[in-house]
């Protein structure tokens, strides 16, 4: 059964460009190992599923993909780049961007404020480029139409002038799926992008990760609890116990499988 759907996921590989790739990632905390020898791959405008019960693992792999820690062994890569030991705002340079468990935007500016905060390469924020009035203006007239794009995208387009604080729990997640598009992501990782959420705007958020993969192209790696909901919307699902990558395979395949059943139950 392991090697059906090892065979599944390299099949899975084979039919899109790889975007993301770890390789027998390691991270040890003292003596403890967090992660022990963890592979995956991530293609191309793929929607991938990263589960297993709490202390398993899921968070410290995003950590070290992301660039908050460093693996002890191991290789990252992206977009074909080895980006094992980079720093996080070299990573995001390259498109790949994450959010964390709870939202953080600046609560007392605007939802438009703040999508805009998070454009980059303005050349007004240089010294002698911001001299070119005409060129920055330009420059702003394209953040102020991509930021209209995003709430749309992402359904906040009624919340333009809405302060952050004002926003509903499910509201700000969304705000953060739409700052993480202005970075212009090759690839999100989201930890728990429904978590807290009610059912209903549960599935309206993953329908929005739906919209964005196949508007912008962009590939998803998602850590989330609640499988009886996010399920149906992901392309292939990676299974975590501690520490351990024990199953790999569509969500079909893995609902099948009794390692899921193991872990959860144990």
């Amino acid at each position: 059964m392991v090697s059906q759907t090892l065979s599944a996921g390299q099949n899975l590989e084979l039919e899109k460009r790889p975007l993301l790739t770890v390789k027998n990632v390691s991270k040890r905390f003292g003596s403890f190992y967090a992660l022990q020898n963890i592979s995956l791959t991530v293609p191309e405008k793929t929607i991938a599923l990263l589960i297993g019960p709490n202390g398993s693992g899921k968070t410290t792999l995003i950590n070290c993909i992301s660039g908050v820690y460093w693996p002890d062994e191991g290789q990252i890569l992206f977009d074909g780049k080895d980006i094992t030991e980079m720093h996080v705002h070299d990573i995001v340079k390259l498109g790949l961007v994450r959010s964390f468990q709870v939202p953080a935007p600046f609560k007392k500016m605007t939802v438009a404020e703040n999508l805009l905060v998070c454009g980059q390469d303005n050349p007004g924020e240089n010294f002698v480029s911001s001299l070119n009035r005409s060129r920055w203006r330009a420059s702003e007239k394209e953040s102020v139409d991509k930021m209209f794009k995003v709430l749309k995208t992402v359904g906040l387009e009624d919340k333009v002038d809405t302060l952050a604080g004002e926003l509903s729990g499910g509201q700000l997640k969304l705000l953060e799926l739409g700052r993480l598009l202005m970075l212009n992501p090759k690839m999100m990782l989201l930890d728990e992008p429904i978590g807290g959420v009610n059912p209903v705007l549960a599935n309206s958020i993953l329908s929005h990760i739906i919209n964005i993969r196949n508007e912008f192209g962009t590939s998803f790696l998602i850590v989330e609890h609640r499988l009886d909901i996010v399920m149906k919307y992901v392309d292939y699902v990676y299974v975590l116990s501690k520490g351990n990558l024990i199953a790999s395979g569509t969500p079909s395949e893995i609902v099948e499988r009794r390692e899921l059943y193991d872990v959860y139950l144990a």
